[in-house]
Protein backbone atom coordinates (compact mmCIF):
# COMPACT_ATOMS: atom_id res chain seq x y z
CA UNK A 1 0.00 0.00 0.00
CA UNK A 2 1.68 3.21 -0.87
CA UNK A 3 2.26 6.24 1.49
CA UNK A 4 -1.02 8.25 -0.11
CA UNK A 5 -3.55 5.71 0.83
CA UNK A 6 -2.02 4.68 3.97
CA UNK A 7 -5.01 6.09 7.00
CA UNK A 8 -3.35 8.93 8.80
CA UNK A 9 -4.13 7.83 12.00
CA UNK A 10 -5.88 4.61 14.17
CA UNK A 11 -9.02 7.34 13.87
CA UNK A 12 -9.39 7.23 10.09
CA UNK A 13 -9.70 3.58 10.00
CA UNK A 14 -11.64 3.20 13.16
CA UNK A 15 -14.75 6.09 11.49
CA UNK A 16 -14.46 4.14 8.08
CA UNK A 17 -16.23 1.07 9.90
CA UNK A 18 -18.94 2.72 11.31
CA UNK A 19 -22.04 1.61 10.81
CA UNK A 20 -23.08 5.18 10.38
CA UNK A 21 -20.25 6.21 8.04
CA UNK A 22 -20.98 3.05 5.66
CA UNK A 23 -24.52 3.23 5.05
CA UNK A 24 -26.48 6.40 3.93
CA UNK A 25 -26.33 8.54 6.79
CA UNK A 26 -30.14 9.82 5.79
CA UNK A 27 -31.23 6.09 7.05
CA UNK A 28 -30.96 7.53 10.64
CA UNK A 29 -32.54 10.61 10.25
CA UNK A 30 -35.77 9.13 8.32
CA UNK A 31 -39.17 9.22 8.68
CA UNK A 32 -40.16 5.68 8.12
CA UNK A 33 -40.27 3.88 11.27
CA UNK A 34 -39.20 0.71 9.73
CA UNK A 35 -36.02 2.62 8.55
CA UNK A 36 -35.36 3.88 12.09
CA UNK A 37 -35.35 0.56 13.34
CA UNK A 38 -33.01 -0.86 10.43
CA UNK A 39 -30.48 1.87 11.87
CA UNK A 40 -31.04 1.12 15.49
CA UNK A 41 -29.90 -2.63 14.58
CA UNK A 42 -27.02 -1.49 12.73
CA UNK A 43 -26.08 0.35 15.93
CA UNK A 44 -25.40 -2.97 17.96
CA UNK A 45 -22.20 -3.89 16.99
CA UNK A 46 -20.93 -0.52 16.91
CA UNK A 47 -17.60 0.13 18.55
CA UNK A 48 -18.63 3.95 19.63
CA UNK A 49 -22.36 3.22 20.45
CA UNK A 50 -22.07 3.77 23.99
CA UNK A 51 -20.17 7.13 23.74
CA UNK A 52 -22.64 8.09 20.67
CA UNK A 53 -25.70 7.42 23.10
CA UNK A 54 -24.13 9.18 26.23
CA UNK A 55 -22.94 12.59 23.75
CA UNK A 56 -27.04 12.24 21.89
CA UNK A 57 -28.23 12.66 25.69
CA UNK A 58 -25.94 15.08 27.30
CA UNK A 59 -26.82 17.36 24.06
CA UNK A 60 -30.47 16.64 24.32
CA UNK A 61 -30.48 15.35 20.33
CA UNK A 62 -33.68 16.77 18.65
CA UNK A 63 -33.83 13.47 16.91
CA UNK A 64 -32.50 10.56 14.37
CA UNK A 65 -31.11 7.44 15.67
CA UNK A 66 -28.13 8.04 18.02
CA UNK A 67 -25.90 4.70 19.62
CA UNK A 68 -28.81 2.65 19.05
CA UNK A 69 -31.86 4.52 20.53
CA UNK A 70 -34.33 6.95 18.47
CA UNK A 71 -34.39 10.36 19.50
CA UNK A 72 -37.50 12.72 19.22
CA UNK A 73 -37.89 16.24 20.33
CA UNK A 74 -34.62 15.54 23.25
CA UNK A 75 -36.19 12.62 24.37
CA UNK A 76 -35.25 8.63 23.88
CA UNK A 77 -38.38 7.08 22.15
CA UNK A 78 -39.17 3.33 22.32
CA UNK A 79 -39.83 3.35 18.77
CA UNK A 80 -41.18 6.25 16.00
CA UNK A 81 -44.81 5.79 15.70
CA UNK A 82 -46.34 6.07 12.31
CA UNK A 83 -49.03 9.12 12.13
CA UNK A 84 -52.30 9.27 13.04
CA UNK A 85 -54.13 7.67 16.27
CA UNK A 86 -52.25 4.58 17.72
CA UNK A 87 -54.27 1.30 18.18
CA UNK A 88 -54.14 -0.09 21.58
CA UNK A 89 -51.78 -2.94 21.32
CA UNK A 90 -49.15 -0.32 20.19
CA UNK A 91 -49.57 1.69 23.44
CA UNK A 92 -49.45 -1.38 25.44
CA UNK A 93 -46.19 -2.63 23.53
CA UNK A 94 -45.19 1.47 23.76
CA UNK A 95 -45.01 0.67 27.42
CA UNK A 96 -43.29 -2.57 27.61
CA UNK A 97 -40.35 -0.96 25.23
CA UNK A 98 -40.10 2.20 27.26
CA UNK A 99 -39.62 -0.39 30.18
CA UNK A 100 -37.04 -1.73 28.16
CA UNK A 101 -35.41 1.50 26.75
CA UNK A 102 -34.80 2.67 30.26
CA UNK A 103 -33.27 -0.32 31.41
CA UNK A 104 -30.50 -0.41 28.76
CA UNK A 105 -30.01 3.51 29.83
CA UNK A 106 -29.23 2.03 33.27
CA UNK A 107 -27.40 -0.65 31.91
CA UNK A 108 -25.10 1.21 30.18
CA UNK A 109 -25.02 3.30 32.83
CA UNK A 110 -26.41 6.45 31.40
CA UNK A 111 -29.18 6.39 33.58
CA UNK A 112 -29.83 6.03 37.12
CA UNK A 113 -33.16 7.59 36.96
CA UNK A 114 -35.69 9.17 35.30
CA UNK A 115 -34.91 12.67 36.06
CA UNK A 116 -31.55 11.79 34.37
CA UNK A 117 -32.47 10.66 30.75
CA UNK A 118 -36.47 11.86 29.79
CA UNK A 119 -38.13 9.52 28.24
CA UNK A 120 -40.79 10.82 26.04
CA UNK A 121 -44.26 9.29 27.05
Amino acid sequence: MSLALAPLDANVELEANLPCRKFDPDLWFSDSPTELELAKSLCGDCPLRVECLAGAVERAEPWGVWGGEIFERGAVVPRKRPRGRPRKEDVARDAALRVEAEARLAASGLATSRTTVRLAA
